[in-house]
C-alpha cells in the first residue's frame, strides 16, 4: 500500500495544474486521496480528481477518500457531488 495523495488546503484555478501532475505519476492499486488540509475545492480541481478517479476506475484501480470535513463536504454538495461519487469516477 502506498502513501495517500495529500492534498493542499486551496484547491483552486492556479492549483489545478500541480494536482494534475501530482496524479498522473500515481498509478497505485488503492488511489488514496486525502482532504484534511482542504478548505476549498474549486470546480477545475474537482475535475481534475474525477478525471483522475475515472482513469484509475476505468484501469480497474480503486479510489478511497478520507478525511472530508463538513465543510468540503457542503461545496461538493452544492456542486452536486459527493466523496463517493468522486471515487466512482463520476461525471
Amino acid at each position: 500500500m502506498s502513501d495517500p495523495v495529500v492534498l493542499d488546503q486551496k484547491l483552486d484555478l492556479p492549483a489545478a495544474s500541480a494536482l494534475l501532475t501530482q496524479l498522473q505519476g500515481r498509478k497505485d492499486q488503492v488511489l488514496t486521496l486525502d482532504f484534511a488540509q482542504v478548505k476549498h475545492l474549486g470546480t477545475l480541481c474537482l475535475q481534475v480528481l474525477l478525471s483522475a478517479a475515472r482513469s484509475a476506475v476505468e484501469d480497474g484501480r480503486t479510489i478511497e477518500i478520507i478525511n472530508v470535513s463538513d465543510r468540503v463536504e457542503e461545496q461538493l454538495r452544492v456542486m452536486g457531488m459527493t466523496p463517493q461519487r468522486i471515487a466512482k469516477g463520476a461525471q
